[in-house]
């Protein structure tokens, strides 16, 4: 757990997400929806292709969480997440966390939490608390 963290403070990593990735996380998850895994079908969407699963992609935050910011031993108490943008196969992600707030009197805190796609663009945000 790292010390003398403040607002402020920031941990932020970067991955792509692999055709193996998501056909494992659609076993793992029992997430087997087509958008993911069929790119014929996937053709016939919005997207016009096949997109990661988002709670794949959003599980950067807990890692983020529980190994960086703030680290070995949190307890993740809650997480909100808004999904704005798709992240397709072998896109490079972006994600990082933010503390917003530090409880003054509790072990708490609260941090903004983001995913990028390759564009720079918001593709997940929201907000985790977690007891530290």
């Amino acid at each position: 757990m790292r010390e003398n963290m403040i607002i402020g403070d920031r941990a932020e990593t970067k991955k792509a997400f692999s055709e193996a990735d998501v056909r494992q996380f659609a076993i793992l998850s029992t997430d087997d929806n087509p958008l993911h895994l069929d790119p014929e079908f996937a053709k016939t969407t919005i997207f016009g292709q096949r997109i990661v699963h988002g709670a794949l992609v959003s599980s950067l935050i807990s890692g983020l969480l529980g190994r960086e910011l703030p680290g070995y031993g949190a307890i993740y108490l809650g997480q909100t997440y808004a999904f704005k943008k798709p992240i397709y196969l072998d896109e490079e992600i972006t994600a990082y966390v933010e503390i917003v707030n530090i409880r003054q009197d509790k072990p708490i805190m609260t941090l903004k939490t983001v995913c990028l796609n390759s564009k720079g663009e918001v593709a997940i945000e929201g907000e985790a608390t977690v007891r530290v």
